[in-house]
């Protein structure tokens, strides 16, 4: 075993085992989650993986060119740092960096840290960044994932660089740590729905840390709920479940009776996607309980502004339909799509393509088709990957049905995956 070798596999535990602490399956599903889809196939489940991993890390092996890509995509360093750097280098830490994140740029954002570098500041600055993060929160109510990616990511960073180039006392900085981590869960909502899976749970991550370095477990407890919803629809459901219930650990006693509603509206996504059936109608049992402790709204963090009860019984739908029981899924997701705001085009769609798969479970294919129609024009403009992958869902859940005339018809006008 040569020194060149032990150097690179010593490198490549060191950005394994660098916060927040990957075990090796873990770092196997991140070099797949980094692979383009169509790739998937030719490489290793996880399980070989790791064991490639340890061998890699030992010394004994040497990762080919395409496992040294999907590295630096997985740990967002470059290719040359982890493969072709001065021996013994260590990896560049992740704390507070993003892969592939957008230089900064723009006259305002410039203006802005001229104002702030090296300058004390305080709760006008905060106040600022406040602001904006709420303005990217109700942008994505009626904008998709890549229409908004760049400018949300351009925001955390400048939230990041006021952080770590101004002056600021400890309240102060307690808060730009929060906003920090508020900039992250939208952003990595965002990154999710423009399909940056990779890209969004570093951002999440990243969030995790600055919530925590705040010590606002409400703000952690929301990350790690983001997360667990991916991972839950991209991922292994059943890491999306221990998320979900990490996200419930994170919160303290005297948590908003919203942030409690959100918690448990996650588990029961998470565990809808592992078909256990009880714990999903416990869960929503429980999110609708504490939603109906909620005070006011004002009274609460500003990214908790969308939780309410339209909003549990359109997961209580979606829970409902993952369970394939379209009886309970049916006049909910109806009532639900007869009151919904039409400017909002990705949610539509979305709650349409929910409601097309329970009536293909109700053994109505025609009616399904019809619905499904709806959503497909809805969703030809919309810049998701949410409504891509759901329009595929759809259209696997109605390929029984090709003898059925209407049915026949949208698969053959459909889109290509």
């Amino acid at each position: 075993m040569s020194a060149e070798k032990r150097a690179l596999g010593a490198r490549l535990r060191a950005a394994r085992e660098a916060p927040p602490f990957w075990s090796r399956p873990e770092m196997a599903r991140r070099l797949r989650a980094a692979a383009d889809p169509r790739d998937l196939p030719g490489l290793p489940h996880v399980p070989a993986l790791s064991h490639m991993i340890k061998e890699w890390e030992a010394g004994k092996h040497v990762p080919g060119a395409r496992y040294r890509r999907l590295y630096a995509d997985a740990t967002g360093q470059a290719e040359d740092t982890l493969f072709g750097g001065p021996l013994g280098t260590p990896p560049t830490p992740r704390a507070y960096e993003l892969p592939g994140i957008a230089p900064l740029a723009g006259e305002e954002l410039r203006a802005r840290l001229a104002e702030v570098s090296g300058r004390r500041i305080g709760a006008g600055i905060v106040a600022d960044l406040a602001a904006r993060v709420h303005g990217l929160r109700l942008a994505d109510d009626v904008l998709a994932g890549r229409d908004l990616l760049v400018p949300a990511v351009r925001e955390l960073e400048n939230a990041q660089r006021i952080y770590r180039h101004s002056s600021h006392d400890e309240r102060t900085g307690r808060a730009l740590l929060t906003l920090i981590g508020e900039h992250a869960q939208i952003a990595g909502w965002i990154a999710s729905d423009a399909g940056q899976h990779v890209r969004a749970e570093a951002i999440y991550r990243l969030g995790i840390d600055a919530a925590r370095a705040a010590g606002d477990h409400t703000l952690e407890s929301n990350l790690l709920g983001s997360l667990a919803y991916q991972v839950a629809n991209v991922g292994d459901p059943t890491e999306s479940v221990k998320l979900a219930h990490a996200s419930r650990d994170a919160l303290a006693p005297d948590a908003p009776a919203r942030a409690r509603a959100l918690v448990w509206d996650r588990i029961a996504w998470t565990t809808a996607r592992t078909q256990d059936a009880p714990a999903t109608i416990k869960a929503l049992a429980e999110a609708s309980a504490a939603l109906a402790e909620a005070g006011h709204a004002e009274d609460d963090p500003g990214y908790l502004y969308w939780v309410d009860a339209g909003e549990l019984q359109i997961m209580e739908a979606r829970a409902f339909t993952e369970l394939h029981r379209p009886l309970r899924a049916v006049p909910l997701l109806a009532e639900v799509l007869g009151r919904y705001d039409a400017t909002h085009a990705r949610e539509l769609a979305l709650y349409l393509s929910w409601l097309a798969v329970a009536l293909a479970d109700a053994n109505e294919p025609e009616e399904a088709a019809t619905v499904a129609s709806r959503m497909l024009a809805l969703s030809a403009d919309v810049a998701s990957d949410r409504t891509a992958v759901r329009t595929q869902v759809v259209l696997q859940h109605l390929r029984p049905f090709e003898s059925s005339p209407p049915v026949a018809e949208l698969l053959r006008s459909a889109p290509e995956p």
